[in-house]
C-alpha cells in the first residue's frame, strides 16, 4: 500500500515577522544570545549545522563566541582525543567540523553530489571519470583508523590500484580529487603528523557509525538548516547546501506541513512551523559579539537581507575569492568588521564600524575584545577606525 502523502506546506504567508525578531531568534539558536556552558560545545556545533573550518583558528573563535570559559584547546581535544567532532569536506566542498553523532546524516545528505562526473570538472582537474572512480575505490580500500599523509595515501592508492599516474595527480593537487571520497563517507581528516595532515576512514575512526538513507538524511539536513538559519528563502538553502532548485522544491513537498511560509518585511521565507511562535516572541537589546572570519552566523544567512547587512556594506563582509570577514555583531546585525594580530604577548584588535555606534555598543565591543585577549593569552591593544 503506497505511503500516504503529507499535507502540503503552507505556500502563502500566515505570519508577518520583522528582521529584529528573526535576528533575535537566530542569536538564540546559535548560542550567541548568551554563552552556553562548556558541556554544550558539541551541541552548539550541532545547532549551527557544523563549523566552517577553512581556517581552524576561526572555528575555534566561533566557539569562543558561544561557549563560556572555553579552553583554548577544547576544539582540538574534541577532534583528536574525544573524536566527538569530525573534520571533513562538507557543504559547498568546504572544510567543516561536524559532530560525530551528526556526521552520518550530513555525509549521506551530501553523497548525491556528482559534480565530479561532469566533463567540465574532469577537464579542469586533468582526470578521466575512470580515474576519479579508481581514486574513490582506492581511498575506500586504503584508509583505516590510523592516519596517513596525503603522500602515503597517494602511494597506497597507486600500489593497490596499479595506477602509477594517480600517484602524481594526488601528490600535486590539494583536496579536489579527494572531495568525492569525503562525500561518499570514505574519508575524513585525522590528527596531524608534524606539519602534515592525515586522513582516516570515518566508519573506523569514529566510535559509533550508522547508515542513514539519503532521502531521510536530506530531509533532516533541510530541517536543521531552517532551524538554525530560518526563516530562509529557497535560494538561501540552495546556495548554502549547493543543492539544485528542483531538489529543494522536492524537499519542501516531502516535509509538507512541517514547513510554513512567513513574511519577513516583504520577503516570503520558509521556516519550520513549530518555530514560528518562538520567533514572533523573540527580542534582543544591547547585544554585542565579535565573530571571526567565516563564522556560521554569517556564512549561512541570506546575503540579500537589508535587515541583517545593509547592501552598501556587503562588499566589506563578502570579499573577493569567497573570503568572509570577521564581523562586529550588534543586536544581530552586521555593523562592522574587525581583525586581530598577535605578536608575542601583544594582541592588537582593530575594529572598523560601518557607521557611528551608540556608547553601549562600543563598550560591549571592548568588553568582547578583553575577553578575547584573555582567551588568546595576550595583552590587549584596541584600535577603532573613524567612520
Amino acid at each position: 500500500m503506497p505511503a500516504k502523502a503529507k499535507p502540503k506546506a503552507t505556500e502563502q504567508p500566515t505570519t508577518e515577522l520583522t528582521w529584529q525578531q528573526v535576528m533575535a531568534w537566530r542569536l538564540r539558536r546559535h548560542h550567541l544570545d548568551q554563552r552556553a556552558p562548556k558541556s554544550k560545545l558539541i551541541e552548539g556545533v550541532s545547532d549551527m549545522c557544523g563549523l566552517h573550518a577553512q581556517l581552524m583558528s576561526s572555528a575555534e573563535l566561533s566557539m569562543w563566541a558561544r561557549i563560556k570559559d572555553l579552553a583554548p584547546d577544547a576544539v582540538q581535544h574534541a577532534l583528536w582525543h574525544d573524536r566527538s567532532l569530525v573534520k571533513t569536506w562538507a557543504m559547498r566542498g568546504t572544510l567543516h567540523l561536524l559532530p560525530a553523532d551528526d556526521f552520518p546524516i550530513w555525509q549521506s545528505a551530501l553523497s548525491t553530489n556528482a559534480n565530479y562526473r561532469k566533463g567540465s570538472w574532469l577537464k579542469f582537474h586533468g582526470v578521466t571519470l575512470d580515474e576519479i572512480e579508481t581514486i574513490i575505490e582506492g581511498v575506500k580500500t586504503t584508509l583505516t583508523d590510523k592516519g596517513i599523509t596525503r603522500e602515503q595515501l597517494a602511494d597506497g592508492i597507486a600500489e593497490r590500484m596499479k595506477t602509477p599516474k594517480l600517484r602524481e595527480l594526488l601528490r600535486s593537487g590539494w583536496g579536489a580529487l579527494l572531495k568525492p571520497s569525503a562525500f561518499q563517507g570514505n574519508l575524513c581528516f585525522g590528527p596531524n603528523q608534524g606539519q602534515n595532515i592525515t586522513f582516516v576512514r570515518p566508519e573506523r575512526w569514529l566510535k559509533h557509525w550508522r547508515s542513514v538513507p539519503v532521502e531521510e538524511a536530506q530531509q533532516e539536513a533541510f530541517r536543521r538548516y531552517l532551524g538554525a538559519y530560518g526563516p530562509a528563502t529557497l535560494e538561501d538553502w540552495t546556495r548554502w547546501f549547493a543543492s539544485t532548485p528542483a531538489r529543494a522544491k522536492a524537499l519542501i513537498k516531502e516535509l509538507g506541513q512541517e514547513i510554513t511560509t512567513v513574511d519577513v518585511e516583504g520577503t516570503h521565507s520558509l521556516m519550520l512551523a513549530k518555530d514560528v511562535e518562538a520567533v514572533a516572541k523573540a527580542s534582543v537589546k544591547e547585544h554585542v559579539r565579535l565573530l571571526p572570519a567565516f563564522d556560521p552566523y554569517v556564512v549561512g544567512s541570506s546575503r540579500t537581507s537589508e535587515g541583517l547587512l545593509a547592501s552598501k556594506f556587503k562588499d566589506r563582509v563578502h570579499r573577493p575569492q569567497g573570503w568572509i570577514s570577521a564581523v562586529l555583531l550588534v543586536d544581530g546585525q552586521l555593523r562592522g568588521v574587525w581583525k586581530h594580530e598577535q605578536k608575542g604577548s601583544r594582541l592588537t584588535i582593530t575594529i572598523e564600524p560601518f557607521e557611528e555606534l551608540p556608547a553601549w555598543a562600543r563598550a560591549g565591543a571592548e568588553a568582547e575584545a578583553e575577553a578575547l585577549a584573555q582567551f588568546l593569552d595576550g595583552k590587549l591593544e584596541i584600535n577603532w577606525t573613524s567612520v
